[in-house]
C-alpha cells in the first residue's frame, strides 16, 4: 500500500501569496489553478485528489509540487523554454505578412485589413491581428501631417517658440486667429436626452441657419481670450478687432501677436494702422505650420464643448453661445503650456525631410 503524500512545506508569506492568487479574477487560468493545487499540497491532500479536484492530472501536480519546491514563488507564472504551446506560423510566414504590410498594398485598396491580409497569407484574421499587435502595426489608422516649404522656415519658428517659452517683460503675447464661417446649424428633431445605457442623441441632417467669424486672441500667459464675432473675416474686420485689443489691453504693455499668413492680417490698411500704434508688434507663423498657433488648441475646445452638439435657431443663437463660452472660459482660464524647443522641433522636421527624401514614393507624394 502507498505511503499518504507528506505535506508540502510553506512559509506564511508564501501561502498569503497563493491564497490571493488563488481568489484572483483577473490572473491567468492556469496560474489560479497551481496556486489552488499548491494550497491544497501544503495542507497535505493526496495528488490524486488535488488533480481531480482542480481539473488536472496528478502527474502535473507532481511537477508542480516540484518547481515549486525549486524555484520557491518567482517560478510563479514563467513558461520554460520548451514548454507551452508551440507556435503556429512559421517565423516565415510572420515575415510575410510584416513584409506585404509594410510595402504593399492589396489590389484596388488603399491598405491592409485583417481579412484582406488572411486571404492573401492564408492565414485566419486572428493570426493576423495578432501579428500586427504584437509589432504595433496598425494599417487601419493615418494621421495628417506636412512638412512647411517656407524658406523662413526655421526662423519664423525661433521667433514664435522663442515667445512661448522666454516672454519678454512688461508685454502681453497674443496668439491670434480667426475661426471663420462657423455655421449655425439647427437640428431638424428635437435631440434626446441622455440616460442610463444610452448616448444623448442628435439627428444626422440639419439646417443652415447662416454663419459667423470669431476672431480670437488667446494670452498666452493666463489662457484668457479676447474674442468678437463678425459677419465676415476681412481687413476691415481684422482693423476692428485690433482696436479691441488695443482698448482691453492696458496702455503699459506691449503687444506681441503670433499669427498666421493669411493676406487680411498684411492688408495696406492694416500696414497703415500698425504703423501709428508702435506697441503692436506681429509674429507670422511658418506657412503650414498652423500648429504653431495655440489659439488653434482654443477652437478646438470651443468646437467640442460649445458648438458641436448645439441647435442654433439663428446667427444671434450661435453668438450667443460663444460668448457665453468665451466668459466661461475667461471666469477661469486655464493656460495652455507649450514645452517643446525649437532645436526639438527642427530635429523632428530634418527627420521627416530625410523619411521623405527616401521614400520610394516621395514623387507622388509632393505632387
Amino acid at each position: 500500500m502507498r505511503s499518504p503524500t507528506a505535506a508540502m512545506p510553506l512559509a506564511e508569506g508564501q501561502r498569503e501569496v497563493l491564497g490571493k492568487l488563488a481568489r484572483s479574477q483577473t490572473a491567468k487560468h492556469r496560474d489560479v489553478q497551481r496556486a489552488k493545487a499548491l494550497l491544497l499540497a501544503a495542507d497535505g491532500v493526496a495528488n490524486t485528489r488535488i488533480g481531480a479536484q482542480i481539473g488536472v492530472s496528478p502527474t502535473t501536480v507532481v511537477n508542480w509540487r516540484a518547481r515549486f519546491a525549486q524555484d520557491g514563488l518567482k517560478g510563479l507564472g514563467v513558461v520554460r523554454d520548451g514548454r507551452g504551446r508551440r507556435p503556429s506560423i512559421a517565423p516565415e510566414k510572420v515575415a510575410e505578412i510584416v513584409e506585404l504590410t509594410l510595402h504593399e498594398k492589396p489590389v484596388g485598396e488603399t491598405h491592409w485589413s485583417c481579412r484582406s491580409m488572411a486571404r492573401r497569407a492564408g492565414v485566419s484574421p486572428a493570426s493576423v491581428q495578432r501579428i500586427w499587435s504584437a509589432r504595433n502595426i496598425q494599417p487601419h489608422r493615418v494621421k495628417t501631417f506636412k512638412l512647411s516649404n517656407d524658406k523662413r522656415f526655421e526662423e519664423k519658428l525661433v521667433d514664435v517658440v522663442g515667445l512661448y517659452l522666454n516672454p519678454p517683460e512688461n508685454a502681453i503675447v497674443l496668439c491670434m486667429d480667426e475661426k471663420s464661417q462657423i455655421q449655425a446649424l439647427d437640428r431638424t428633431q428635437p435631440s434626446l436626452p441622455i440616460k442610463p445605457g444610452r448616448a444623448g442623441t442628435m439627428t444626422h441632417d440639419y439646417k443652415r441657419n447662416g454663419t459667423t467669424t470669431l476672431f480670437a486672441a488667446l494670452d498666452v500667459l493666463t489662457g484668457s481670450v479676447i474674442g468678437q464675432c463678425l459677419p465676415r473675416h476681412r481687413h476691415t474686420e481684422f482693423l476692428k478687432f485690433l482696436r479691441k485689443i488695443d482698448k482691453e489691453v492696458p496702455s503699459g504693455l506691449q503687444i506681441h501677436m503670433i499669427l498666421d499668413n493669411y493676406c487680411t492680417h498684411k492688408h495696406e490698411n492694416v500696414t497703415k494702422w500698425l504703423a501709428k500704434h508702435p506697441r503692436f508688434h506681429l509674429h507670422f507663423t511658418p506657412t503650414s505650420s498652423s500648429w504653431c498657433n495655440m489659439v488653434e488648441r482654443f477652437f478646438g475646445k470651443l468646437t467640442d464643448k460649445a458648438i458641436r452638439r448645439g441647435a442654433f435657431h439663428s446667427v444671434p443663437d450661435l453668438i450667443a453661445a460663444i460668448e457665453s463660452y468665451l466668459q466661461a472660459n475667461n471666469d477661469n482660464p486655464q493656460p495652455f503650456v507649450w514645452t517643446q524647443t525649437a532645436e526639438q522641433i527642427l530635429e523632428k522636421v530634418r527627420r521627416g525631410r530625410l523619411t521623405l527624401e527616401q521614400s520610394p514614393t516621395k514623387t507622388e507624394t509632393l505632387h
